[in-house]
This record gives C-alpha cells, sequence and structure tokens, in this order.
C-alpha cells in the first residue's frame, strides 16, 4: 500500500526540502517507486531535482485546480531516480483560489493523488514553511508527517505550533494522521545546545525522534545547484550517506 509523507515545519531553513529530495533519492536507490510533489511555492525541490521551475508546462497548481490530472504532468527525473509533480510560483495563486471553494477545499490534492496509489510505494510531499491552505492540503493528504528539525531554540518554538497545527487537522479532516519521525538535520553533536535539544526532544518524543541525524556538510549545500540530491552529486560524501541511512530507517520503521 503506498504511504503518503508530508515534509513540514512551519518554520523556514529547517532542512525540509533538502531532506525531502536526498529522502527520495534514497528510498528510489533502495527500489521503491517514489513520487516527489513539490508543494511549496518556492520550486526548491523541482530544481533541485534537475527540472527548471520557469519552463514547465504543467505544474502542481494545474492539478489542483482541476485543470489537468496528476498523470499529465508528472515528470520522470532519470538522473534523480523518481517521479516528480513539480511546483514554482504560480502556486502562490492556489491559496487564494483554494479559499474561495465552498467545499472540499482540503481535499483537492488528496484527490488528485488517490488515483495514481498503485504506481508508487511511497509519495513524499515537501510543504511550503507555512500554514496555509496548500500546508492542509497535504496534511490532510498524507497517512503522516515526517518533520525535519535543526536543534536550535526557535526551532522548538516552530514545532510546538505544529503540534497544535496536527491536533486541528485531526479534530477536522483527517482522524488517522500521525507523526512517523522527526529527524534532526544540520546536526552538529560538538555544539552543547545541539545535545541539550537532543535530550529535551528524545525525552519528550521517544521513539519518534529518529534515531538517524543529517550533519552539516558542503556537498549537501551545493548539491542543488547542480539540479542533482546530494546522494548523485557526492555519493560517498557524509551527507550522502546520512540520507541513505535515513531511507533504511524509515523502511525498517514503516514497513516501506
Amino acid at each position: 500500500m503506498t504511504k503518503i509523507i508530508a515534509l513540514t515545519n512551519q518554520k523556514g531553513g529547517v532542512g525540509k526540502t533538502t531532506t525531502a529530495v536526498n529522502l527520495a533519492a534514497s528510498l528510489a536507490a533502495l527500489d521503491r517507486r517514489v513520487l516527489l510533489v513539490d508543494l511549496d511555492p518556492q520550486g526548491h525541490a523541482t530544481m533541485g531535482s534537475g527540472i527548471d521551475k520557469h519552463e514547465l508546462d504543467g505544474s502542481v497548481l494545474d492539478v489542483l485546480m482541476g485543470d489537468k490530472r496528476a498523470t499529465e504532468v508528472i515528470l520522470d527525473c532519470p538522473q534523480a531516480g523518481y517521479a516528480l509533480l513539480p511546483g514554482n510560483g504560480d502556486l502562490t495563486a492556489a491559496e487564494v483560489d483554494l479559499l474561495d471553494r465552498d467545499q472540499g477545499r482540503e481535499r483537492c490534492l488528496l484527490d488528485a493523488i488517490r488515483e495514481l496509489a498503485a504506481e508508487y510505494d511511497v509519495v513524499l510531499i515537501d510543504c511550503p514553511p507555512s500554514l496555509n491552505m496548500l500546508t492542509v492540503n497535504a496534511l490532510t493528504a498524507a497517512d503522516g508527517l515526517l518533520i525535519p528539525l535543526q536543534c536550535e531554540f526557535y526551532a522548538l518554538e516552530g514545532l510546538s505550533a505544529l503540534l497544535d497545527t496536527v491536533e486541528q487537522i485531526k479534530d477536522s479532516v483527517n482522524p488517522d494522521l500521525e507523526i512517523l519521525g522527526i529527524v534532526r538535520t544540520m546536526f552538529d553533536s560538538r555544539n552543547s545546545l545541539t545535545r541539550d535539544i537532543s535530550k529535551q526532544l528524545r525525552d519528550y518524543f521517544g521513539d519518534t525522534l529518529l534515531k538517524t541525524t543529517i550533519p552539516r556538510n558542503v556537498r549537501v549545500a551545493e548539491a542543488p545547484s547542480h539540479g542533482l540530491p546530494v546522494t548523485k552529486y557526492a555519493r560517498f560524501s557524509r551527507g550522502s550517506q546520512a540520507h541513505r541511512v535515513l531511507a533504511k530507517e524509515l523502511i525498517r520503521r514503516l514497513s516501506l
């Protein structure tokens, strides 16, 4: 059965898109059929997959608006190894258009990708770093959340707000939504604050905190400018190896 996972954090700059792209590539390298959905108007997941967001014939916006089926828009990313439902700045228009709908506005993405269930083992949704109708669509469609988190004070504050949002979504449109895991990104074990916050997370979330950490790594930062996941750009780097370990942990945890 297809597992739909939304990668989300209302705080920006925590490595959400980087995790989405590299996790998609790592799962694909482990013979999983993966679809990455770029629901962020910045379009960084699209660019990081080697697709020019300015040259799209169709995007996830067309799918949300019902103008095209997802199968008409999905692109193959042969170098990365997965399929992509691309996004770009046109998604900023989706917020107003979705809010204008009287019914079913939170289910547009779910309705669009439901028909794809048999074609993919995993659907990863890269959410915008804010709580808007795009994020609500992702949380409505998802079986669960993967939360990338940087170990710093403000990131913890953002996590608290996100947990409140999850409860609201569960109470209203997706009672089965669950937090599948929290992954620590830009991790530096030499930093005392990083260690302190890791302990707080472990004490509070227990096994929900994934064992794998994603380190700060220059190769991870360089890879998007080449339109490649780090697993393809620098496969033997620490960042690449960490994402492969993360993929294996999720496969074991979620029986993917």
